[in-house]
């Protein structure tokens, strides 16, 4: 377990008492108070780890000086109570690490799902279209907002594209371990001899930028309109409401035909446009931060191979932590958070380990 200077915490519940004393006055400006705030809720879970691993130590030193002094029944009783305390102080400490460790500052915000169809022709349309209904139940099962943002649909049903925003509490932080290739095995729909083919599709995760994030300037960007259209080229409507942005300095595209009204795809293509440049920006400062290493859980490459959905033995399987469960049927109707929480538990752990080294 990472040793924790207790000088370190005192500064936490002195910059707590700081902060506190703050909020109490009453005539703080607004943004002031909210980056107040903002920051006594960060450092409060710390504090109160902090607490709790006190107060249990103190315990301990009562349990063990009572195990060693008084009658047989008495130490008998102390020695049950400090092997419990034992045991409670340890996951008091890994509690406290955790609440010490650097935070993602993207974890709270809203994320932008996108699922491309890989390999497979119509079979890996019809799997992202899956993917995406899965995402879906789970964001509903959370309390979460999805609001499609484009869907470019295939043939034959599911998608070849689909993008949405998602919005609630804690969502990048929860679907930050998606990003990257799934693959699934099974016998389409198509197939007359059953056999099992393999297809994919890629799942990215972006974190949503605001609008302060990212200063884009209108000189830098190239506004085409258009007449939107559909499968096989037919007008969808009759007016220029299609909207593809360029921007320049990077050479970024974002096209968005969707909606109706011009004014409605312009926004929701700088918000995708936003939310790109944003992630780029975050992949640059973190190659800084890190050199070349990544972490295993975390590296978001969609490039990688990351789960395989294996419908004929009904096993969903991430590769990054050996993990298989037998549980395709309930996954893929949302029921996520086994497979996300030992996905964030191997994150957690990779970082403990990486302050001890």
């Amino acid at each position: 377990m990472t040793t924790i200077s207790p000088e370190r915490i005192r500064q936490i519940e002195a910059r707590l008492d700081e902060l506190s004393a703050q909020m109490a006055t009453g005539d703080l400006p607004s943004d002031r108070f909210v980056a107040v705030s903002k920051e006594y809720a960060e450092l409060e879970p710390v504090a109160r780890a902090a607490a709790e691993v006190r107060r249990l130590r103190q315990e301990a030193e009562s349990l063990a000086y009572m195990a060693g002094d008084g009658d047989e029944e008495l130490r008998a009783l102390a020695a049950e109570e400090l092997h419990a305390n034992k045991v409670a102080l340890e996951a008091a400490d890994r509690a406290l690490a955790l609440a010490l460790l650097p935070r993602d500052a993207a974890d709270e915000r809203a994320a932008m799902l996108e699922i491309r169809a890989g390999t497979g022709g119509d079979e890996a349309a019809l799997f992202a279209g899956d993917l995406f209904r899965m995402y879906q139940r789970y964001a509903e099962a959370r309390g979460w907002r999805v609001e499609l943002i484009s869907a470019s649909s295939s043939d034959a049903g599911g998608y070849k594209e689909v993008v949405a925003s998602v919005t609630g509490s804690g969502v990048f932080a929860r679907l930050k371990f998606e990003s990257g290739v799934h693959r699934v095995q099974r016998v389409p729909a198509t197939e007359a001899g059953g056999r099992i083919h393999t297809s994919a599709a890629t799942v990215a995760v972006l974190p949503e930028a605001e609008e302060v994030d990212v200063r884009i300037e209108d000189k830098d960007l190239r506004i085409d309109v258009y007449r939107s259209s559909g499968p096989g080229g037919q007008s969808v409507n009759t007016t220029d409401s299609a909207v593809r942005i360029t921007h320049l300095p990077t050479g970024l595209v974002v096209i968005q035909q969707d909606e109706k009204s011009q004014h409605k795809n312009k926004a929701k293509a700088l918000k995708v446009l936003r939310t790109r440049l944003y992630e780029a920006e975050r992949e640059r400062l973190a190659n800084e931060r890190s050199g070349t290493r990544r972490a295993m859980v975390g590296s978001g490459d969609r490039s990688e191979r990351i789960r395989t959905y294996n419908f004929p033995q009904g096993r969903v399987t991430d590769h990054r932590i050996n993990l298989t469960l037998h549980r395709l049927p309930e996954i893929l109707v949302g029921e996520m958070d086994e497979l996300i929480g030992a996905l964030v538990a191997q994150d957690e752990a990779e970082r403990l380990a990486a302050l001890d080294g």
